[in-house]
């Protein structure tokens, strides 16, 4: 039993050549300590004419969320990602009961799904990602990187597969292909990238069929405190 632990450990490691390209990119997106001092992310999805708009506090689980509902009407989410409690206002009316547990349960949900497409190249070296080199490809007059992203047994979907192609010149992903667990497929070029207090992210990605922006971008190690206590419109100062 002990050899067969031992053996599937093995099989789930990364491999040298995919870990020296991530640290690589690592570097490019503004290095690891940049990334560990931004403690507060904030930024607006836009996606097929819907916006949403995340403040997280990564050290403490604290998570804004502000969008409109599916009869259009706003709401505010104030809730702790770890405990998955909080409170939610629907045009200031406060939510309590299963209303309450279907929109935090939900936010959780957009939350995991946003961030990723967000700060994905930020992490790789999360706990139970496995880093496989694919190869190099070139397309057009760039050559890449291919990596594979695979996952032991974390997050909803583990048996989601993904391919990022790192630019060999500017260390940066330009693209992203997937298969999920569910089956869907995609190719999404990673474009605009800009820097924020200290990391660079891509503000938009390409499909053959859509873009998806990300707009009025923070990344910051303080902020107001207001922004996870308080369902009212909360300035940066």
């Amino acid at each position: 039993m002990l050899q067969a632990i031992l053996f599937l450990s093995l099989l789930q490691t990364s491999d040298p050549r995919a870990i020296e390209v991530a640290d690589q990119m690592m570097e490019a997106l503004g290095g690891q300590s940049n990334w560990d001092e931004a403690r507060f992310i904030r930024f607006t999805n836009v996606r097929r004419n819907r916006k949403v708009t995340y403040t997280w506090d990564r050290q403490l689980g604290r998570l804004r969320l502000e969008a409109r509902n599916a009869s259009g009407i706003p709401y505010v989410v104030l809730m702790n990602l770890n405990a998955r409690q909080g409170s939610v206002y629907v045009e200031g009316r406060q939510l309590h009961g299963k209303e309450l547990s279907e929109y935090v349960n939900r936010s959780a949900r957009m939350w995991a799904g946003a961030t990723y497409w967000f700060l994905m190249p930020l992490k790789w070296k999360d706990p139970g990602v496995i880093l496989t080199y694919d190869g190099e490809e070139s397309i057009g007059s760039v050559m890449y990187d291919r990596i594979h992203l695979s996952f032991a047994d974390v997050g909803r979907s583990p048996g989601d597969q993904y391919w990022a192609y790192v630019n060999r010149e500017t260390h940066l992903m330009d693209r992203w292909k997937f298969k999920l667990e569910s089956g869907a497929e995609g190719e999404y070029r990673w474009t605009k990238w800009h820097r924020y207090g200290g990391i660079r992210v891509a503000t938009e990605r390409v499909s053959a069929d859509e873009v998806i922006r990300f707009e009025d971008i923070v990344v910051a190690s303080s902020m107001p405190d207001e922004f996870f206590t308080s369902p009212a419109p909360v300035e940066l100062r």
